[in-house]
């Protein structure tokens, strides 16, 4: 590296949903960018991003990830599986592709290099549900794989924001007239803007950060909130002027709509984001969090707030985000 360079950051899932604000969160810190994608050219990059090295491969092939983090400063490993048809498929990306990238982290990238791996607040609870157990164990093997190498595992709550096209459900049930909730005791659900998500990352990829711990990030509202206080909410920024009819479902329905929705995955060999083992996880009573669980307020703290960020990312679903001319937001 020319002397006066940037230092290197390098990324995994850098052109996915959080990768984009992460990778423009690291560029406005003053990184140069090396992405881990597997197509190239990449996809465009967030408006304002530093231009990027682009290393084509995926999370199976060792050389690659060698060839990702070699002279990095910093490596952050965003990508991961959220919805797989079998258990093995979760824990071959979460598990041995986290391990694989430790691997080549150790042996490869520059002398004191940070690591930092966005996992899920789902690792927290890892009898829930396959995703669950393979994002806590694909934490656990990195960390064992990654030696002597400072690292630091971030846990988000539910990620929103701009390019979050997986959130539409949220917002089709706002818009029904009819609304199935969980019964109560009704789950809290801790919530962060991804912005806000992507600005932890970059804030521990900083030398001499916090290390060899793991946070949770939330906004302010530690402790999250209920299900229909976000569909009135979100409800209310679209201009509705009553919420939807909430109609409690019984834990066992959700577990069996859970269940239909794997035979139906089964079926067609089409992986789907919903099956028994995410509701099980929607059906956790407690999502929320605590400040002693979050990094340290003087290395980063939340700014955006549940409407100002559901008002921002109603606007870009609006403005053509995966949202059909149809769907009448």
């Amino acid at each position: 590296m020319a002397a006066g360079a940037p230092p290197l950051a390098a990324v995994t899932g850098g052109t996915g949903f959080l990768g984009r604000h992460v990778v423009g969160a690291l560029a406005r810190d003053g990184w140069r960018l090396r992405l881990l994608v597997r197509r190239s050219p990449a996809p465009p990059l967030p408006a304002g991003s530093l231009p990027a090295e682009v290393v084509d491969g995926d999370l199976d092939d060792a050389a690659a990830l060698r060839r990702l983090v070699e002279g990095a400063r910093a490596v952050v490993h965003v990508a991961g599986l959220t919805k797989a048809r079998r258990e093995a498929r979760f824990f071959a990306v979460n598990r041995d592709g986290s391990a694989r990238l430790a691997e080549a982290t150790a042996a490869t990238a520059a002398p004191g290099a940070r690591c930092v791996l966005v996992s899920s607040m789902a690792a927290r609870e890892p009898h829930l549900s396959p995703y669950a157990a393979s994002k806590r164990a694909g934490e656990d093997a990195a960390v064992a794989a990654l030696g002597g190498v400072a690292w630091a595992v971030l846990r988000p709550s539910v990620i929103y924001g701009p390019w979050d096209r997986e959130g539409l459900a949220l917002l089709r049930m706002a818009r029904a007239p009819v609304a199935p909730v969980p019964r109560a005791p009704e789950p809290r659900i801790a919530m962060v803007h991804a912005a806000d998500a992507a600005a932890a990352v970059a804030a521990l990829c900083r030398e001499g950060g916090p290390a060899g711990m793991r946070f949770e990030i939330t906004d302010a509202r530690h402790a999250g909130y209920g299900w229909r206080e976000l569909l009135r909410l979100l409800g209310s920024l679209m201009g509705r002027e009553a919420p939807p009819r909430f109609l409690p479902v019984p834990d066992g329905a959700m577990l069996a709509a859970g269940a239909a929705a794997d035979a139906w995955a089964a079926a067609t060999g089409r992986a789907s984001l919903f099956g028994r083992g995410k509701a099980r996880e929607i059906l956790h009573r407690d999502w929320g969090s605590a400040p002693e669980r979050q990094p340290p307020p003087a290395v980063w703290a939340p700014r955006v707030g549940l409407e100002s960020g559901l008002r921002e990312t109603l606007d870009w679903w609006r403005a053509g985000g995966g949202v059909p001319a149809t769907a009448g937001v």
